[in-house]
């Protein structure tokens, strides 16, 4: 079974800001391969990223966070990015503050 691609609003900003095409380039083929058994790709996260799984590209330097929906059979892209570990702009930090905010969103709705 082949799992569809999305991106979030907010994965298609950060993937757009990285400037070099070939990093780019590379990236999307990274995330085409999560077409096929995403689930047993990456690895699991924890904490606040709870539920969605982490995946290098671009030898170590970029993280693709996502989500797997099984029921939608979609591979959700929520977050693309540099690992700086204790840098405000780890693509950790982002992700997690991005997932924080729509969460506090969904609150004021109800």
């Amino acid at each position: 079974m082949e799992y569809r691609i999305i991106f979030s609003v907010q994965a298609q900003k950060l993937f757009t800001a990285i400037k070099d095409r070939r990093e780019q380039s590379v990236i999307l083929t990274r995330i085409e391969k999560l077409k096929d058994e995403p689930e047993k790709q990456g690895k699991a996260l924890s904490e606040e990223l709870l539920g969605y799984r982490s995946i290098r590209a671009v030898g170590q330097r970029y993280r693709i966070i996502y989500r797997v929906e099984q029921d939608r059979v979609v591979v959700v892209i929520v977050g693309v990015g540099r690992r700086k570990e204790g840098d405000k702009r780890d693509v950790y930090a982002v992700t997690q503050d991005l997932i924080s905010d729509l969460e506090l969103a969904d609150d004021k709705l109800y």
